[in-house]
């Protein structure tokens, strides 16, 4: 039987993962800090640990595997990675697990690794207007991410590649943007725009008035996790390296993202913006390469994606009351 790893376990998009490689039929082992928030996880062995302890690690990658999914990493939504608050703490948590993940996989002869960067990576002066974003591959150089979350993302693209010249592995890299979906954060600090406002729009009556950061006018896409899962098998089975942009380009402000979360809920709510962390103006998944590369593309539009969330978020808070 076929043995995948995934790192981030207990996490949004590594608990999804491992569902689907269980469905595959592959014998999985997951790792994390914490088991999965919102469901059972169904991997045939978890460990529960610090992957920034590299003894941890060596639990971890105590034998060969197949596929290695290395999902793990500090981060969050807006109101945790554009606030500078966090800054050391993402970059030496991230980079540590980074650093002791390889070196252990190394060590075993393991090949095959899939890594999950960011679109935070890109430079901010190619996303400057909302209308135009600039997030082809290529265009990642010169690099000037706004944030520390994407500088870190960016040197830990570099070190995967590095060790794939230098010691013959098979780093798969993707820059993720924005997955949303079930069983995903949606309160606390540290979900994404579309649990925020599922969460808010759900426990607000028809004619109330919900928050937003900033003015709304800045642009997005964001992807279903269903759609990013199988994203993430073809290109690790593939013999197409990367980086490549896993994401939609189905590209909508953040106002029309509540207005159809809105439409979703048949509610009717007033916005009132207000000061705080927005990130770049403009940011649009280009599916160029993917297409060309692995031959897909996503389906699913964002509405229907949004309607199987919304329905997620407000069951969660119904059964809560």
């Amino acid at each position: 039987m076929r043995k995948a790893l995934v790192l981030g376990a207990g996490g949004f998009i590594g608990s999804h993962l491992v569902k689907r490689l269980k469905k595959d039929g592959m014998w999985v082992r997951g790792v994390d800090l914490k088991f999965p928030e919102f469901s059972e996880t169904v991997a045939d062995d978890f460990i529960q640990g610090d992957l920034r302890d590299m003894q941890v690690c060596e639990r971890a990658v105590d034998q060969r595997f197949d596929e290695v999914y290395q999902l793990a990493a500090d981060m969050g939504g807006a109101g945790y990675i554009f606030t500078g608050d966090n800054d050391a703490d993402i970059m030496y948590n991230s980079s540590m697990i980074n650093l002791h993940i390889l070196e252990t996989c190394k060590r075993r002869n393991i090949k095959r690794i899939f890594y999950s960067s960011s679109a935070c990576m890109y430079p901010e002066y190619n996303q400057l207007d909302p209308d135009n974003p600039n997030c082809a591959e290529d265009s990642a150089y010169p690099a000037n991410p706004d944030s520390e979350y994407g500088w870190e993302k960016l040197f830990s693209e570099r070190l995967y590649l590095a060790y794939g010249r230098n010691h013959g592995m098979e780093p798969r890299i993707a820059r993720f943007h924005n997955i949303f979906g079930e069983e995903g954060t949606y309160e606390g600090g540290k979900e994404k725009a579309p649990a925020a406002f599922c969460r808010k729009i759900a426990s607000a009556t028809d004619g109330d008035t919900i928050e937003m950061w900033g003015d709304g006018a800045q642009t997005r896409s964001f992807l279903h996790i269903d759609e990013c899962i199988e994203a993430v098998l073809r290109l690790t089975r593939s013999e197409f390296q990367g980086p490549v942009n896993i994401g939609s380009e189905e590209m909508v402000t953040i106002n029309q993202l509540a207005g159809m979360v809105m439409e979703v809920a048949g509610k009717n709510l007033e916005i009132n913006h207000i000061p705080g962390p927005e990130g770049v103006r403009g940011r649009n998944s280009d599916n160029t390469l993917i297409k060309d590369k692995l031959g897909w593309a996503p389906s699913e539009p964002l509405l229907e994606g949004l309607r199987k969330t919304y329905q997620w978020v407000e069951g969660r808070l119904h059964r809560r009351n």
